[in-house]
Parts: C-alpha cells; structure tokens; sequence
C-alpha cells in the first residue's frame, strides 16, 4: 500500500549533479534548507529522449521566475552525471538541452526515485513526479505521472505561489488573486 507523503517531511537526498555552470558538484535537500529556500523537485525517465528536453528547457527558460519565488528547482533521473553533460552540451536544435540555469542530478542507485516513489523497477527509471518542499523541508505538493506527458511549467509556479500565501486558495485561484 502506498504510503502518504505530503504534510510529511520529505525524504532527504544527496546526489551527484551537474550545477548551471557546467560543473560536477553535489546537490542537498539540507543545502536548501538550510539557505531558507523552497525545492522543486522534478524527476523525468532518461536523457536523450523526446518529452523530457521539452520540459527540462521549458523549467530552465523560466527559471528566473522560480529564483523570485525563493525556489531551487532540480531535475533527477537515473542517468549518470557525464550522459547529463553530454546532454547539456547537445544543442537544443539536436533534441538536446543546451544551457541550463538549474542542476541535473544523477540517482544512479535509484534511492531517491525510490524514496519518492516514482522509480519503476523493472526499467530502473523514474516517472514524472514534481515534489514541492518547503524551506522547513515539509513536502507541501506532489504530482506524479505517465511518461509520455510533459509537466506545464505555469501550473508549478502556480501551486508554487498559492503554497507560498499560506492561504486557502480556491480552483482555478491565479496570483494577485484574494485567497478564502
């Protein structure tokens, strides 16, 4: 039986990555955390595959509005560090990502798919799960889904917002909107 994840606090991670800058570093829930930042936490299947550069490029070209919201975004797949550079150094125009202003992280060992419950053992791949964790490190908001469909963007930032009022926010509730 699956076990509930929001409201709790979300499992802790340290992985290998990639950092905007093109450079092999590590990224850490308790690095955020301890900068009083909020995470979006993305987990795509593979590199060099057809939705995923889609989103990936689509979370980096948007990613100056993340930073305003006080937010590191990660993305995370069960790829090593050196197929995500090798992707990064792909230009977009050859379905690859170019630059990037957010880390791509390495779960090689599949543990944090794993904690997170998105990994498909059979494959040793991640499905598309978006996590969203406050600076205390509560996981606030989580969606996972089918791999043929990429995330949109303006729907994160949106809950991303509505998490950050700590109001009541109604359906189809916008920024600049009054909360109930």
């Amino acid at each position: 039986m699956a076990e509930r994840m929001v409201g709790k606090q979300a499992p802790d991670f340290t992985m290998e990555a990639v950092l905007a800058d093109k450079s092999f570093g590590k990224v850490s829930l308790e690095e955020i955390k301890g900068q009083d930042k909020w995470t979006v936490l993305f987990f795509y299947p593979m590199d060099f595959t057809f939705v995923c550069p889609t989103e990936i490029t689509a979370m980096s070209d948007r990613y100056d509005e993340f930073e305003d919201l006080d937010a590191e975004v990660i993305g995370v797949s069960t790829d090593t560090i050196h197929t995500h550079l090798a992707w990064i150094n792909t230009d977009r125009t050859q379905n690859g990502l170019g630059e990037l202003k957010y880390p791509l992280a390495a779960d090689t060992n599949h543990k944090v798919a794993k904690d997170y419950g998105v990994l498909i053992e059979e494959e040793g791949i991640a499905l598309r799960g978006l996590f969203i964790i406050d600076p205390e490190g509560e996981l606030k908001y989580q969606t996972v889904f089918d791999n043929n469909i990429g995330r949109d963007v303006d729907e994160t930032l949106r809950v991303l917002q509505a998490l950050q009022t700590g109001g009541l926010c109604p359906a189809n509730w916008r920024p600049g909107q009054a909360t109930l």
